[in-house]
């Protein structure tokens, strides 16, 4: 099994930048990729980034250019850099990671962007 714990979430002006991390329980470089999600209030959750076992990432074509998606060298944590945030990324930001055939959920982590 695998526990994540996200940070780094919080209230931040439009135009801002937060830098949120998701920490594994144990080195994820066994696992085949870990991603990032939101969900906004009255919406479905959506894919934001992931990256692979590999390093190879991809993103939502909405936050391209504006999120990166990276990893510590221990391979223990990623991370989710958001710059020139705008309220519609206000949301609850979740990471996973697929372990096939299982995938491990954190609790998520708040972040409200104001106007």
């Amino acid at each position: 099994q695998v526990q994540l714990v996200e940070s780094g979430g919080g209230l931040v002006q439009a135009g801002g930048s937060l830098r949120l991390s998701c920490t594994a329980s144990r080195s994820i470089s066994s696992l085949n990729y870990m991603g990032w999600y939101r969900q906004a209030p009255g919406k479905q959750r959506e894919l934001v980034a992931l990256i692979t076992r590999g390093g190879s990432t991809n993103y939502a074509d909405s936050v391209k250019g504006r999120l990166t998606i990276s990893r510590d060298s221990a391979n223990t944590t990623i991370y989710l850099r958001m710059n020139t945030l705008s309220p519609a990324a206000t949301a609850v930001y979740c990471c996973n990671a697929d372990l096939g055939p299982t995938v491990y959920w954190g609790q998520g982590t708040q972040v409200t962007v104001s106007s």
